[in-house]
C-alpha cells in the first residue's frame, strides 16, 4: 500500500514537471492540489483491499511533479541562486508544520467515531479539505512571474529579471542542455542515486518510526501523536538554519553531508537502545539530520540547469529518490517479518543514509558558481 503510491508518483513525475514549465506552473499546482484533495477524500470510503491499492496509486499519480514544479519552475523565477537554499528551506517548513499539526490530530481522531464515520475515515476527509481550498486560492495568489505582480516596484522587477537572465546566460555559456541531455547528465544521475539512498531512510523513518517507538515503549497512539511534534519542531529549526547558513556562505556540500551523518548516527542508535526515552532522543537526532539538508539539496540542480531541462532533471531526481519511498518502508516491514525485530533494518537504513552523505561530498562545489 505504501509502495504503490510511489509507482504512480514515479510514472508521472517527469512528464508533469515538463508540462508545468511549458504551460503554467501555478495552473499545474492547482490541478495537483484539487485532484489530490478529491482522491484523498474518497480514501475514506474504501471497503476492499483493491480499493485501497487503486486509490493509493491514483493519489501518487495526482501528487506527481508537485515538488519538481516548486524547485525547478517556481523558486528559480523568484529567487537568485544565492537566495534559493534559504527560500527552499523556508518553503519546506511545511513538511514539519504538517507533522506538528497532523500527528496529534491523527492520534486524537483514530480513537473516535462521528456521525457514523470512524476515526481513520475522518482523518482522510479532514486532510482533503485544505488541499481543495488552497488549490483554488493558489491560482489567484501565485503569479507565474514577478513581472505580473503589483507589490514590486519596476526597479525591483528589472533587478530580479536582470539577475536571473545573467544566471541563465552563465549556464548557457558553460553548457546548453536539452531535456534528454539533462536526464542523462552524469551529475544528475549522481544526484538521483544520492537522493534514493537518503529518501529510503527518510520514508522508512516517517512510516515506521512511530510504530517502532510504540512497540518499544508501550505508549498509546494518542501519547505518541502528542510527542512526535517535538522532533519535527527541532528539525524545522535546523532546516531553516542550514538553508540560511548555506545561502550566506555559498557552501553546499558540507551543509548536506553533515546532517545526513547525524541522521545515520540517530537511525543506527535506534537499533540498539532499548530505553524508550533515550531511544526517542536519537529518533529526534535522526529527524533533524534527515530533514535538515532539504533546502540546500534542492537548490543544487538549478546551479547548472534551467528551464525545461531543470524541470525534467529535478523530476527524474525526485522520481528515483521516491523509489526509496517504496524501498524503505517495504524493507523495514520485510526484515521485521523475517528476523522478528527492527535491528537489522535500521542498521541497513543507517548505512544507506551515511553513504548518501559521503557521496554528497563528491558533488562539484564549483557548480554553485556556474
Amino acid at each position: 500500500g505504501t509502495g504503490v503510491f510511489f509507482l504512480g508518483y514515479i510514472l508521472f513525475e517527469v512528464p508533469g514537471a515538463i508540462v508545468a514549465e511549458k504551460w503554467s506552473p501555478k495552473g499545474w499546482l492547482m490541478r495537483i492540489m484539487l485532484t489530490w484533495g478529491i482522491i484523498a477524500f474518497f480514501m475514506a470510503f474504501i471497503t476492499k483491499p483493491w480499493h485501497f491499492y487503486t486509490v493509493r496509486f491514483l493519489l501518487g499519480s495526482a501528487e506527481a511533479s508537485f515538488y519538481p514544479v516548486l524547485y525547478a519552475s517556481i523558486i528559480p523565477r523568484w529567487f537568485t541562486p544565492e537566495e534559493r537554499p534559504r527560500a527552499i528551506a523556508m518553503m519546506l517548513t511545511s513538511l514539519q508544520i504538517s507533522s506538528i499539526v497532523g500527528s496529534p490530530l491523527a492520534g486524537a481522531l483514530l480513537g473516535i467515531t462521528v456521525l457514523g464515520f470512524k476515526g481513520w475515515q475522518l482523518l482522510f476527509i479532514i486532510e482533503a479539505i485544505p488541499a481543495l481550498l488552497f488549490g483554488i486560492l493558489l491560482y489567484f495568489i501565485l503569479p507565474d512571474a514577478p513581472q505580473k505582480v503589483s507589490w514590486m516596484t519596476e526597479e525591483e522587477k528589472r533587478y530580479l529579471e536582470d539577475e536571473l537572465a545573467r544566471e541563465k546566460q552563465k549556464k548557457n555559456d558553460m553548457a546548453r542542455y536539452t531535456v534528454w541531455q539533462a536526464l542523462g547528465n552524469r551529475d544528475v544521475l549522481k544526484l538521483a542515486l544520492i537522493y534514493f539512498m537518503w529518501i529510503t531512510g527518510f520514508w522508512a523513518f516517517n512510516y515506521w518510526m512511530p510504530t517502532v517507538v510504540k512497540e518499544l515503549s508501550g505508549w498509546s497512539n494518542a501519547y505518541i501523536g502528542f510527542i512526535f511534534p517535538l522532533p519535527m519542531i527541532l528539525a524545522l529549526i535546523f532546516m531553516v538554519y542550514i538553508g540560511h547558513s548555506s545561502s550566506k556562505s555559498g557552501e553546499k556540500r558540507l551543509h548536506g553531508a553533515i546532517p545526513l551523518a547525524i541522521a545515520a548516527i540517530g537511525l543506527g542508535a535506534c537499533a540498539f537502545i532499548e530505553n524508550p526515552v533515550i531511544n526517542f532522543a536519537f529518533v529526534t537526532l535522526a529527524a533533524i539530520g534527515l530533514y535538515g539538508p532539504f533546502g540546500v539539496w534542492w537548490s543544487y540542480p538549478t546551479t547548472f540547469l534551467s528551464g525545461v531541462a531543470a524541470a525534467g532533471a529535478v523530476g527524474l531526481i525526485n522520481s528515483v529518490g521516491n523509489l526509496g519511498g517504496y524501498t524503505g518502508p517495504y524493507l523495514i516491514g520485510f526484515l521485521k517479518e523475517t528476523t522478528g525485530s527492527f535491528e537489522l533494518s535500521w542498521i541497513i537504513i543507517s548505512a544507506m543514509v551515511l553513504v548518501s552523505g559521503i557521496m554528497m561530498l563528491t558533488l562539484k562545489e564549483k557548480a554553485r558558481q556556474s
